[in-house]
C-alpha cells in the first residue's frame, strides 16, 4: 500500500493554473575544479573550523546558506499530508519522512554554499507549494541561521536555528548542523522537533567527492509522547551501509508500533517491526557469508574514503512494506548546475516585481552570488572579498562605538517545547516595511 499521491515532483506543477513559471536552468554552467588545488587552502587547517578560513570562490555554488536551509521545503507535501491525517502514528511517518527528505538535496552537492553576511536574510513564498518562509542571519561567530516557515492556510508552522560546526580531518569535512528543529501542527495541537544528523564530504584533497550522513536523529511528539528513533548509517568499510536510514517509532510505553528503512537519497519505507526483525536477522547472515567469503586486500580497510559500488544503492524492499517517500528526480542538467534539484534552481530566481518588494539584504540582491550564478568568477571572487571587507570593517566600527548589532526578525529565546536555546521568530517581515534595514551589500 502506497500511502503517497502522486510521486511528489514539484517539476511542471508551477507552469499551470495561471500560477508562476519557475525556471529550469541557471544563467551559465559550473566551472571545472579539476585544476584547482583544495589541499593548498585546507592543509594548515586540519582540526579546525571552517566557517573562519576564507574559501576561494572556485569551491561554492551560487546559493547562500540560508536559501541552502530552504531546502527542506522541497517535500512541503509530506507536511501537508501530516496535517491531514487524523492518525498519529501515521502523522509520524510523514514527520520522519519529511526529515529524511530535508537531507536528500544534499546527495552529490560537493560545492559549498557562500556564508551568509551578519543580518542577510532570505524569503521564499511558494502559494503552490503552500507555504511562505523567512529566514536570518541573527549571528556572526558562530555563524547561527533562524528560519520560520508556515503553511499559508495556517495548517503548520516549521522553525529552528542552525549552527553548523565544520571540521577539516584530512580526507573529508565534516559538518555537523547543531540546533532544534521544530514542527507545529495547530490542527491537532501537536509539536514535533528533532535535530539533523551529521553530514561528511569524502575525498576533499584527491579522488572522487562523495557524501554521507551519519548518526541518530530522535522526532519527538510532544503531546502523545511517541517518538520515531532513526538511525543514518555510516557507509562501512564494503559500502553495504550507503545512505541507509532504519529505525523505529514507538508509543509513549517505548513499545516498538512499526519499523522504517530506506535510504536518504532514495525512498522511506515502513513495515511491522517484527518482520523487520526477521528481515535484517537474515540479511546479516548473509552480509557474513559475504565478509568470510570475500578475496577483498585488507587494503579496503585502509582506505575507507573510497567510494562505495552504485549497486550499492538499490533498497531491498520488504514483503507488506508501504511507501512513505520517494526523491523527486532530478533534472537531466542537474551536473551541469553544481548538482542541484529542479527546486535548488528556483531559489536565486529575480523578477523585476520580486526585486521590488524584498528587503535589501535578500540573499538574490548579493552580488558575489549573482555573479557565480551568471558564470563570471572573477568578479564572484572580488565581490566576495569586498563583502567579506565590508563586514570586518563594520564589525571593529561598532566595536569601537559601543554600538550593538540589531537583529531584526528573530531574538533568542528557549524552545518551547524543549527548553533549548533557540530562535524564535518575532514577526512583522511580511508587512513590507524595510526602511531600518542596514546596508549590507
Amino acid at each position: 500500500r502506497d500511502i503517497m499521491s502522486g510521486d511528489g515532483s514539484q517539476g511542471d506543477k508551477t507552469q499551470c493554473n495561471g500560477v508562476k513559471k519557475h525556471r529550469s536552468a541557471l544563467p551559465a554552467a559550473m566551472f571545472s575544479r579539476n585544476n584547482v588545488s583544495m589541499w593548498s587552502v585546507l592543509k594548515k587547517c586540519i582540526g579546525m573550523e571552517l566557517s573562519k578560513i576564507t574559501m576561494p570562490v572556485i569551491f561554492n555554488e551560487p546559493l547562500s546558506f540560508l536559501q541552502r536551509l530552504t531546502e527542506y521545503m522541497e517535500h512541503t507535501y509530506l507536511v501537508q499530508k501530516t496535517s491531514a491525517s487524523q492518525d498519529s502514528i501515521h502523522r509520524m511517518k510523514c514527520v520522519a519522512a519529511f526529515a529524511v527528505s530535508a537531507v536528500a538535496s544534499q546527495w552529490e552537492r560537493t560545492g559549498k554554499p557562500f556564508n551568509p553576511l551578519l543580518g542577510e536574510t532570505y524569503e521564499l513564498l511558494r502559494s503552490d507549494l503552500g507555504f511562505r518562509w523567512v529566514s536570518e542571519q541573527v549571528s556572526h561567530h558562530p555563524p547561527v541561521s533562524a528560519f520560520h516557515a508556515e503553511g499559508i492556510k495556517s495548517n503548520f508552522m516549521f522553525h529552528g536555528s542552525i549552527y553548523p560546526k565544520l571540521k577539516f580531518w584530512g580526507k573529508c569535512v565534516e559538518a555537523e548542523p547543531r540546533g532544534i528543529i521544530t514542527l507545529e501542527l495547530p490542527l491537532h495541537n501537536e509539536a514535533y522537533t528533532w535535530t539533523n544528523p551529521t553530514c561528511c564530504v569524502h575525498n576533499i584533497i584527491m579522488g572522487q567527492l562523495w557524501i554521507e550522513q551519519y548518526g541518530n536523529v530522535e522526532i519527538i511528539n510532544h503531546k502523545t509522547g511517541e517518538r520515531c528513533r532513526l538511525t543514518f548509517k555510516p557507509c562501512g568499510i564494503f559500502g553495504k551501509e550507503l545512505h541507509k536510514v532504519e529505525g523505529y517509532i514507538l508509543d509513549k510505553s517505548k513499545r516498538k508500533i512499526c519499523a522504517l528503512y530506506g535510504k536518504w537519497t532514495e525512498c522511506l519505507y515502513s513495515v511491522d517491526p517484527a518482520t523487520f526483525g526477521a528481515h535484517r536477522k537474515s540479511d546479516t547472515k548473509r552480509s557474513e557469508k559475504d565478509r568470510k567469503g570475500s578475496t577483498q586486500s585488507n587494503n579496503a580497510a585502509e582506505e575507507p574514503d573510497e567510494m562505495p559500488p552504485p549497486e550499492a544503492e538499490t533498497v531491498q524492499v520488504i514483503a507488506g512494506s508501504e511507501l512513505i517517500w520517494r526523491i523527486s528526480p532530478r533534472p537531466d542538467n542537474s551536473r551541469k548546475y553544481y548538482a542541484f534539484t529542479s527546486f535548488a534552481l528556483q531559489l536565486n530566481e529575480l523578477d523585476a516585481e520580486m526585486e521590488r518588494a524584498l528587503p535589501q539584504t535578500d540573499c538574490r540582491l548579493r552580488p558575489d552570488i549573482r555573479a557565480l550564478e551568471n558564470g563570471d568568477i572573477d568578479a564572484a571572487s572580488a565581490e566576495k572579498n569586498r563583502l567579506e571587507e565590508k563586514q570586518r570593517t563594520a564589525r571593529k566600527h561598532r566595536s569601537k562605538s559601543d554600538e550593538e548589532w540589531k537583529i531584526r526578525w528573530f531574538h533568542q529565546g528557549p524552545n518551547p517545547y524543549t527548553g533549548a536555546p533557540d530562535w524564535l521568530y518575532t514577526g512583522g517581515y511580511w508587512d513590507r516595511n524595510y526602511s531600518h534595514l542596514p546596508d549590507i551589500y
